[in-house]
């Protein structure tokens, strides 16, 4: 019987449907033990991981069964892609997911930073009643630009179009023809960088895209936009994007991925309860409803793989 070895969280239902074929070792606790580990992944036909477990080289060597990765999620900067197609290990994200979560992350924190709504609550939660001074914008006739336009930036571009949004796109990799489908303009960076209200990051984290958003790049920015990441942290350069507010080029923030996770104190610890941005804890994409669907996808692909 094959065995396969689930390193996070994985709901509950898609665990059983797989323990009815395979010898199954459920333990969402074990990617903070790399000793145990690395001693279990020794004999596994198959892992399922979400971002935490960090399939490396040096764990991967001891893997000499491995032929199949399962990854509860999108983003695979925490698998080394590369040693897999070498080995032929086959690595299958759960793409398209979680999208909805996604988009409907990013509406609601452009809606939320559009009316100023975390300083509007603290000033009123505080006692300072804060009506005048806090200004309030609508997100229809806003310009949104999505740097990255696959799944998740066209179900962004498809909700927003409904509060009467437009929307550009940054993606060299998408063509126009595409684009066009979804009433989407593909522009350069610097143009979107320019033209933008509200800017939405959904590219992969790569060499060409780490600190893709920088000081430089906000100084860019003609209409001070909101800045929203969900992708990956070491996309925006996290001091730059503290110093673009303070500074005025932006006029607020989303994050929800980071540098380093757990987010660390040398960037929170510059977070004050009157600015106009929203962190959250890497949960954009994980709701009850996707989770769901993010585990059914990767359970019948590994029952499909073995079969």
């Amino acid at each position: 019987m094959k065995k396969i070895l689930i390193t996070e969280f994985m709901e509950q239902d898609s665990v059983n449907k797989i323990s009815e074929l395979f010898d199954v070792n459920y333990d969402p606790s074990l990617h903070e033990n790399i000793e145990r580990l690395s001693s279990q992944i020794v004999s596994v036909d198959a892992i399922i991981v979400r971002n935490k477990t960090q399939l490396n080289e040096a764990l991967l060597t001891k893997a000499r069964k491995l032929r199949f990765v399962g990854r509860l999620g999108v983003g695979l900067d925490n698998i080394d892609i590369d040693y897999c197609s070498e080995k032929s290990i086959v690595v299958q994200p759960a793409t398209g997911m979680n999208a909805d979560s996604v988009a409907e992350y990013v509406i609601s924190c452009s809606l939320s930073l559009l009316k100023n709504i975390p300083p509007a609550h603290q000033g009123t939660v505080s006692g300072k009643w804060p009506r005048s001074p806090i200004k309030s914008r609508e997100l229809q006739g806003k310009t949104i630009g999505l740097l990255g336009f696959g799944v998740i930036g066209k179900k962004v571009s498809m909700l927003a179009q409904a509060f009467g949004s437009k929307i550009v796109a940054y993606d060299p990799y998408i063509p126009q023809s595409d684009a066009k489908k979804y009433n989407t303009s593909l522009v350069k960076s610097r143009d979107l960088f320019e033209c933008s209200d509200i800017i939405s990051i959904h590219l992969p984290l790569t060499n060409e895209t780490k600190n893709l958003l920088n000081y430089s790049s906000f100084s860019e920015m003609k209409n001070k936009p909101i800045i929203i990441n969900s992708s990956r942290g070491s996309i925006v350069n996290q001091r730059d994007l503290v110093k673009a507010y303070n500074d005025g080029l932006i006029s607020g923030f989303a994050l929800d991925v980071y540098e380093s996770e757990p987010v660390k104190e040398n960037f929170y610890s510059n977070i004050s309860s009157t600015m106009n941005c929203i962190l959250t804890p890497h949960t954009a994409g994980v709701t009850i409803e996707s989770n769901t669907r993010v585990g059914q996808f990767i359970a019948d692909k590994t029952i499909q793989f073995f079969n």
